[in-house]
């Protein structure tokens, strides 16, 4: 399910079809648009892909102690470059599994094609698609502030986008982190995500133990998740309460941060760590029970 198409630009505000220095810096709405509208027909693609292998089994896979490979992983991902650079060929992309490609100019793109490969090859059919633009706003800034995201959910045939100051949209409609029950934290549920400084083990993971012990108190639910582009996007529509980020992985938090900020989560956050609440009470709760533990 595609959202709907971004409006057709004019000449005079028409969006690149590739970059030059930082010419293409984003200066209209129809340009994040633009963008948008390429990153749903991206994570789509590959979603097409993933929805017909997971219901026909899977595809070959290759496992170690702390992660596993599959096939689908880069056919996935060749799905959603070919769409990125298709339209845009001159962009900067980031991608799990073929690594760095390129580019010039102020835009760059971190794709995850498979998030949840270890649900999908376990048969499990929480796994998403997600492709985030992001761009550096001056020189010497980080390059990880995102303008555009869309994630797709396979078996369900959910896509959520979001664009910098422009909200979040899931199945076409416009959602915010507050459309759900508001809870107080003791009735909540959130969710929980780590990246690979942590899962490698060493002091980060004794860090996070703590963290998970502190923050487990708060809520009625704490989900531990394998995929996080899922729920960040349950997050930004209200079915989740909160979030907490320990050393995550880029390729899933630029596109979780977009989503969380454009439906108006509240956030908290002190160098690896990163709470999102749905509102200041659960936010706050979590972010004391976190930082507290550190």
């Amino acid at each position: 399910m595609s959202d709907d198409p971004a409006p057709v630009p004019t000449d005079s505000e028409a969006a690149p079809t590739s970059t030059d220095g930082d010419a293409a810096a984003i200066s209209t709405d129809s340009d994040a648009a633009a963008l948008a509208d390429v990153a749903v027909r991206a994570v789509e693609s590959a979603g097409d892909y993933l929805s017909e292998s997971f219901r026909n089994g899977g595809t070959p896979a290759d496992y170690t102690a702390k992660d596993v490979k599959a096939e689908a992983d880069r056919e996935a991902e060749r799905r959603v470059l070919d769409a990125i650079t298709d339209a845009y060929p001159d962009h900067r992309i980031s991608a799990e599994e073929s690594g760095d490609h390129a580019g010039d100019g102020a835009y760059r793109w971190v794709v995850d094609a498979l998030d949840g490969t270890n649900n999908f090859t376990a048969g499990i059919p929480t796994f998403g698609v997600a492709a985030t633009v992001c761009e550096r706003p001056e020189p010497g800034a980080p390059e990880d502030d995102p303008v555009a995201t869309a994630v797709h959910v396979p078996v369900l045939d959910d896509t959520y986008v979001a664009e910098r100051g422009n909200g979040v949209r899931y199945n076409g409609t416009t959602v915010e982190v507050t459309d759900g029950t508001a809870l107080p934290p003791e009735k909540a549920t959130v969710g929980m995500i780590i990246g690979p400084e942590v899962v490698s083990g060493g002091v980060e993971r004794e860090e996070w133990d703590a963290i998970t012990d502190a923050v487990e108190t708060v809520p009625k639910r704490a989900i531990q998740t394998w995929a996080p582009v899922v729920y960040w996007g349950l997050l930004a529509r209200g079915q989740l309460d909160g979030f907490v980020c320990y050393y995550p992985a880029e390729r899933e938090q630029v596109a979780g941060k977009l989503l969380a900020r454009e439906a108006g989560a509240v956030e908290r956050s002190d160098g690896p760590l990163t709470v999102f609440g749905a509102d200041e009470e659960i936010c706050d709760a979590l972010w004391t029970a976190a930082s507290g533990a550190l």
